[in-house]
Order: C-alpha cells, then structure tokens, then sequence
C-alpha cells in the first residue's frame, strides 16, 4: 500500500516542504531509507521500531521504502521521525489516512514512543501556511512556538500513541492558541538595568543614544573601570520596540538554532549577544557541517556586543567585513549553501593599550608608542572604518559618582529613540530599511542633500583626518540620525560637526602623543 504524509527541512531560517512516501509491499523485508537522509534520519528506524514496540504499534515484517521528496535536498536531523512513523502506520491500515492529506508532522521519536521537539518548529509552521497545509502535529513542548502562525491549526502531542488516536478519531485535541504580539509584549519582564544607573558619561550616553536611534556601529576606547561593559549592557533599554516582523524574523533564526526555551513562543525584546573573545569563526559567524546559525545572526535585529575586542583573534575580527556591510551571511558548502540575516547594531568595546591607562586622567601608562600603536593595529583598518562612531571613555571622578543628581532614565531616552525611528519608517516607507545606518549611496542623495558650507565643512574634516569615502557616507548617515533626533529636516553644519567629533580616535593618530 501507497500513502503520503507531508514533513519540513530547514534549509537556513527556511523550511522546505517534504513529501514522506511510504510503500509497503512484498518482495522483501526491512526498512529502507532514501531521499538523501543523513546520519540522524538514517537512526530513526531503530527509534521507531522501539516506539512502534511501546505504543502498542506494529512494524510489519515486509519490505518498506520510504522516500524523501525532493530526493536532491539533503534531509538532516530527528524531526522527520514522527512522520515517517505516521506514514508506515497509515500504510499498514493501523490509523485512517483520511487526515493526512491537509495536515504536517514534526516530532522526534523516543524509544519509549515519547514525542519530543526539534529544532525550526516556527520556520516549518510558516512554511506549512503558505503551503496551503491547515494543521501541523508536534511535541506540546514546542506547540505555542508553532502557534505564533496563525492560520494554522497547531495540534499539540505528547506521545505516539496520542497521535494514533487523533488520526483514528478516537480522541479529539484542542488545538494550541498563542497570545497575541501586542500581549507578549506587556507581559514581558522589565529590564533589570536602566541608564539612571549610570554616573557622568553624558558624551558616552548622547553617542549610544544617536546609535540606538540610527542603529549605527559604535566602539567605546576606554580605561578598565571606566563603565564601558556598564553602557554597552544598557543599550537594549534604549532600543526602539521590535516589529511583529522583525520578532518572528529574530524567532526563527533563535528556532533553528535550538536557542528557544520552552516559554517562550516569540523574542519580545531585541536579542543581546556577547561572546567572549575566545571564541572562534564558526561560533561567530556561523557553519560547521550542517550549518549553524553564529552570534551575527543571533544578534538580527539586535546587539552584538564585543567586549575587550583586541583580544579577539585577527581572522575572527575580520570575517565581521561582510555582516557588517550587506547585513547577511552566506555560509557555502559543496552541494548548497545556506543564508542567515545578520542586520545587528555592533557595539564594542576596548581598552586604550595593553596595560589600559593611556589617557588616564589620573594614573601613568606603562606602555611605549609602539606598543600602544601595536595593540591598536590588532583591529585592521577595513574593520575600523565600518564602525560609524569612535568615542573615548573617561573614568568618572569620585565626586560625580557620589553625587545624588538624577540622571536621566532608559524609558525618557527611549522615547526620543522611538520618535526618531518613526521619522525614519516614514522615510524608508515601501523598501527594506527601516534605519539610517541601513541607507545606499541612492538613498543618501535622495535623502541627505548637503548645503554648499555644510558639504565644505565635511570635505575640510575628511581632508584632515584623511577619512575614507566609507566614513564620509558614514559620517552623513550620524548626522542624519542627529538631525533626526532634534526634529529637523535638514543637516546642518552643527549636525555635521557633532557626527565628525564621534570619529576622532582615528587610528593612525593614536599613540602618538605620549
């Protein structure tokens, strides 16, 4: 007997429909796996003969071909257990199949007929909608991930012999229902930081304020103790909300990573990512033989924060070159290549050279020219000049920090963050971009005409700095993001002159005035 049940592949934060045919006939005995499955597809015939064995389920003894459509895409991972057992069941006459035709199986096996969940629940469910398939099975552990989707009728299980049941009418299962963004959102927990916690740094907090605004690059110079980890921590309470399109975009790469716990069905807040510098390409960027999400794209529609970024290895650093620039990464093998987003705001974070007090305002740095010259040069300038702002960190005096002044909060900085993000979502308004930092050279024309002093001014600063013609775009896309903030709708000299003083630590001038 013939039958055929549908299944999802993961091919990046994407989900590619699978045909599971199933063909039982004499001829032979065993179970036959093709279609491409590699190593863990491959094991599900053990862990569905010990599932069959616990569930009150039979394995026919005759010979069963199961085939994976399309047969060219490479089949990875354990979820395609629980509708390869449905097909073998529905073929052998053990549950009606009058279901399967309009309903998905996602699920791994355990050997005592457990359902359990995989990896990409919220990529296959969004892949089953515009499929046209109306209901998908899987674990109840990851039933309110899947239900982010509407429009598709979620039914949680928690074992295979509830599955047999559902199919053959025996039992009915409500199906899961999510609650809505907007409801996600007010429950969510309050940050535990808040910028009024932060003494002094009014420079500092300005230059992060424009960064969350803008969604531009920033890297903080900085003596230890200064408050650089303290800022960088805080910048996710400034950010402007997620859209419902930006969070199931964010969910589904954290979904295919296996990063979602089991509470939580959507991102409600931009994602934080903070490596440490030990860790290695793959993990930052992503890959190994079945390609990974790395922490670029971990920190989509987020933060990506680099702390001590010196002490990241050279190669590390420079595989950030193209995340940085076109926002996504392509991870390529023989056979196929896969793409993840990576549109994150970097924030890093460094000390001024080896021994940390370079420019200190009160203790004396140990360390000569060219060792401070050295430890600078440990980030290359083709990375330096993506970063849109350069700002230095100064310790906060005893007296500044003991004072009982009010500093300003997260939320009153966030409002303004949050009005400027709004001027720039009616700008970009029917393309991709949402932020200036994301604006073309078209776009930068379009919108950020310069006055003839203006454009003099910034051509007199380029000069002196010798900047690239990276940084000029750079540099206007600050001061757009200035102007911005303040509500108005040119850039003016003051605009540009602000977004010039965020580069001044400019590479070949530091260290040389010891």
């Amino acid at each position: 007997m013939f039958v055929r049940c549908f299944a999802g592949a993961i091919v990046g934060i994407k989900a590619v429909k699978v045909d599971v045919e199933v063909n039982v006939a004499g001829g032979g005995i065993g179970l036959f796996l093709v279609g491409l499955p590699d190593n863990a597809v491959k094991e599900s015939e053990q862990r569905i003969r010990s599932a069959f064995e616990n569930s009150q389920c039979r394995m026919t003894a005759r010979k069963v071909v199961v085939n994976l459509a399309p047969a060219d895409l490479r089949k990875e991972g354990s979820g395609f257990d629980l509708p390869i057992a449905v097909g073998i069941l529905a073929a052998t006459s053990q549950v009606l199949d009058t279901r399967l035709a309009d309903t998905m199986f996602v699920g791994e096996l355990s050997l005592d007929g457990g359902v359990k969940s995989v990896r990409g629940i919220l990529p296959i469910a969004v892949m089953a909608k515009e499929a046209g398939i109306n209901r998908i099975v899987v674990a109840a552990e990851s039933a309110h991930e899947a239900a982010i989707v509407e429009g598709v009728e979620v039914i949680p299980v928690a074992t295979l012999r509830e599955v047999v049941e559902y199919l053959n009418g025996d039992i009915d299962i409500a199906p899961t229902h999510s609650t809505t963004f907007a409801e996600q959102e007010a429950v969510a927990a309050p940050f535990a930081e808040d910028f009024a916690d932060v003494k002094g740094q009014g420079y500092v907090k300005r230059a992060l304020e424009i960064a969350a605004a803008g969604g531009h690059n920033v890297l903080m110079i900085g003596a230890p103790g200064s408050g650089k980890t303290m800022l960088a921590r805080r910048m996710p309470t400034i950010m402007p909300p997620m859209t419902l399109e930006e969070a199931v975009e964010a969910t589904k790469i954290h979904s295919v990573a296996g990063k979602l716990s089991d509470t939580v069905g959507l991102l409600t807040t931009r994602p934080f990512r903070a490596p440490h510098h030990l860790t290695s390409q793959v993990a930052l960027i992503g890959g190994g033989q079945s390609p990974q999400p790395g922490e670029v794209s971990l920190a989509h529609n987020g933060i990506l924060f680099l702390d001590e970024l010196p002490e990241f290895g050279r190669n590390v650093l420079e595989v950030l070159r193209q995340p940085l620039e076109d926002r996504s990464i392509t991870i390529s093998r023989a056979k196929y290549s896969v793409e993840y987003p990576s549109n994150f705001t970097l924030i890093a974070a460094m000390n001024p050279c080896p021994c940390g007090y370079y420019n200190h305002p009160t203790k004396e740095c140990s360390c000569q020219p060219f060792a401070i010259h050295r430890y600078f040069s440990r980030i290359s300038g083709p990375l330096l000049d993506r970063i849109d702002m350069h700002i230095e960190v100064t310790p906060v005096p005893i007296a500044d920090i003991n004072a009982e002044r009010q500093e300003e909060s997260s939320a009153t900085i966030r409002e303004r963050v949050v009005a400027a993000r709004k001027v720039q979502l009616q700008r970009f308004n029917g393309t991709s971009i949402h932020a200036n930092a994301m604006m073309n050279s078209a776009m930068l024309r379009k919108f950020c005409p310069l006055q003839a002093d203006v454009r003099a001014l910034l051509e007199r600063a380029m000069e002196r700095l010798n900047l690239s013609a990276r940084a000029y775009d750079r540099i206007i896309k600050v001061a757009r993001t200035i102007a911005d903030l303040a509500g108005e709708e040119h850039i003016s000299a003051a605009h540009i002159a602000e977004a010039i003083n965020y580069r001044t630590l400019d590479r070949e001038g530091w260290g040389q005035h010891k």
